[in-house]
Formats: structure tokens, C-alpha cells, sequence
């Protein structure tokens, strides 16, 4: 081999050894984001996850929030007749008392 030719190979390794270092840096940008990526989809299962179990404490509060117009409902209605079954038994009795007594 002459030297020459020993030139043009060594150029040609020197030109390769360039694009070699060219594409590791590519691949080394790729990698960081990549990893940037990674981190953010980590981030965002950790907030998905918080806010999956804030949504279903928020969920029982909505359910008792809802009932409790129901449950209201049922206390005055209970209520109501408790005072009227009361004001007629009332009443007969106090009918009743009147005519023993007269």
C-alpha cells in the first residue's frame, strides 16, 4: 500500500469516525428526550391517580349531598302524620273524657 493510499484510507476512516460522532449525538438528544418523556408520563400517571381518588371522594359527598333533601323529606313527612295521628287520638280521647265526665 503506498501512501497515498494510506492517506485516503485514513481520510476515509476520519470522515466516518465524524458522521459516527454526528449520529451518536443525534442518538444521545434522543435518549434525553426520551427521558424527559418518561418523566412527564410518570408525572402525569402520579396526578391521574390523585385526582382518580379526589373524584371519587368528591363522588360520596355528591351521593350524600343528594340524599340528604331525600332523607329531609322523609323526616317531615314522618313528622306531619306523627302530628295528626296525634291530634285525632287526641281529639277522640278528649271526646271521649268529655262524655264520661258530663
Amino acid at each position: 500500500m503506498t501512501n497515498e493510499e494510506v492517506a485516503v484510507a485514513l481520510k476515509d476512516h476520519e470522515n466516518e469516525i465524524k458522521s459516527l460522532k454526528h449520529r451518536m449525538h443525534e442518538q444521545e438528544e434522543r435518549d434525553k428526550t426520551l427521558t424527559e418523556l418518561t418523566t412527564s408520563v410518570k408525572t402525569l400517571a402520579v396526578n391521574m391517580e390523585y385526582m382518580a381518588k379526589e373524584q371519587t371522594k368528591q363522588g360520596a359527598r355528591l351521593e350524600r349531598l343528594e340524599r340528604e333533601p331525600a332523607e329531609s323529606h322523609k323526616y317531615f313527612k314522618r313528622t306531619i302524620w306523627t302530628s295528626l295521628i296525634t291530634t285525632v287520638v287526641g281529639a277522640v280521647i278528649g271526646a271521649v273524657l268529655t262524655l264520661v265526665i258530663h
